[in-house]
């Protein structure tokens, strides 16, 4: 009967160095496979150039690399690239490499599919399969990276957990991504340059704060009144604005880190004076900025984007409250890659 071979990247260096010693191999080895794996994305042993023929035959027999592969690529008007990745076991996920004329920026997955059943997200009428684990998230910026490279000319210089699923309902798997991406001998990219985009858990916010991160939080909020909220956002039910707000001081208070708060401005429904002056209120309570988003229809829901002038002027108010707002205008829309369409079409 065939031994299950380890997923070599699921090892700490020390972990590895356990598994080399039983190897009688030294434990520098460890480190010199680890420095190919986190360092240099290498994802076959064969190509690991100072280890010995017969090592690299054994490292074959009793581990595994589970590595994304890029299922297909679209390239959109404005440049923006959307993948899908395969994964070892044949679930499917999405990425986008969005270009702009001062920054690369990858957005990635966290989960296949997603729990959350945000009504105007086409990730949202996904089910949920799993998790991703740490080394398919990191594989998915050195993908894009390397497509970035390859087309633009230019390395990523920033990375949004903004793709399919809850980062923070992977917390440990999406930290452990980071700090692999982060590391001195990982992809060495400023923590600061990240950013994770949570729908909103109250509880895992604060952990982030326990945690005393370093990244960028970003909280999808699209509506300062909790009725409102609830109709697109089930989750709020459970994680009300005050309990937002609660979490979102205790996260400012041990980071000292400004939140982000991303705001869909939906016709007729969230965006109106009153809806700014809601979102202005909400925004006392941390040092924060807001990112005004354009809505991208999807199929499944009966949303509409609000008129240029509504949005204009929704900024201009929260402006004149001291509030650093930003428009977004929407990328690769023309191939279901801007916020909230992403969906694997099978």
């Amino acid at each position: 009967m065939e031994h299950t071979r380890i997923d070599i990247r699921s090892l700490s260096v020390d972990k590895l160095k356990e598994q080399f010693a039983l190897l009688k191999e030294p434990a520098f080895r460890a480190k010199q496979v680890y420095e190919w794996l986190w360092e240099k994305s290498c994802t076959d042993f064969d190509e690991m150039s100072n280890l010995s023929k017969p090592l690299r035959e054994k490292l074959k027999e009793l581990f595994v690399i589970n590595n994304l592969n890029v299922h297909q690529s679209q390239f959109s008007a404005d440049k923006t690239i959307k993948s899908t990745f395969k994964l070892y076991d044949s679930n499917i996920i999405e990425g986008v490499l969005i270009p702009a004329a001062d920054r690369m920026t990858a957005c990635v997955s966290s989960q296949v599919g997603c729990s959350l059943t945000c009504k105007f997200c086409a990730t949202g009428y996904m089910e949920r399969k799993r998790n991703l684990n740490p080394d398919e998230i990191y594989d998915q910026v050195v993908l894009i990276d390397r497509q970035a490279k390859q087309n633009y000319q230019a390395p990523l210089t920033n990375i949004v957990y903004m793709g399919m699923g809850e980062p923070l309902l992977n917390y440990a798997n999406v930290l452990k991504s980071i700090e692999r991406i982060t590391a001195k001998d990982g992809l060495n990219m400023a923590a600061k340059r990240i950013t994770v985009s949570t729908a909103g858990i109250a509880k895992m916010i604060r952990k982030l704060g326990d945690d005393e991160v370093r990244f960028n939080l970003a909280l999808s909020l699209h509506a300062a009144d909790d009725e409102k909220r609830n109709t697109i956002m089930p989750i709020n039910e459970q994680n009300s604005l005050e309990a937002l707000a609660d979490a979102l001081k205790y996260y400012y208070s041990k980071t000292r880190n400004p939140v982000t708060y991303e705001y869909i401005v939906f016709n007729d429904f969230n965006d109106s004076l009153r809806d700014a002056e809601q979102l202005a209120k909400f925004c006392r309570h941390i040092p924060c900025k807001v990112n005004i988003i354009e809505y991208n229809p999807i199929s499944f829901a009966d949303f509409q984007n609000a008129g240029t002038d509504r949005i204009d002027a929704f900024a201009e108010y929260l402006r004149r409250k001291g509030i650093n707002t930003n428009i977004r205008r929407s990328r690769g829309k023309d191939i279901d890659a801007a916020c909230g369409q992403l969906a694997v079409k099978n």
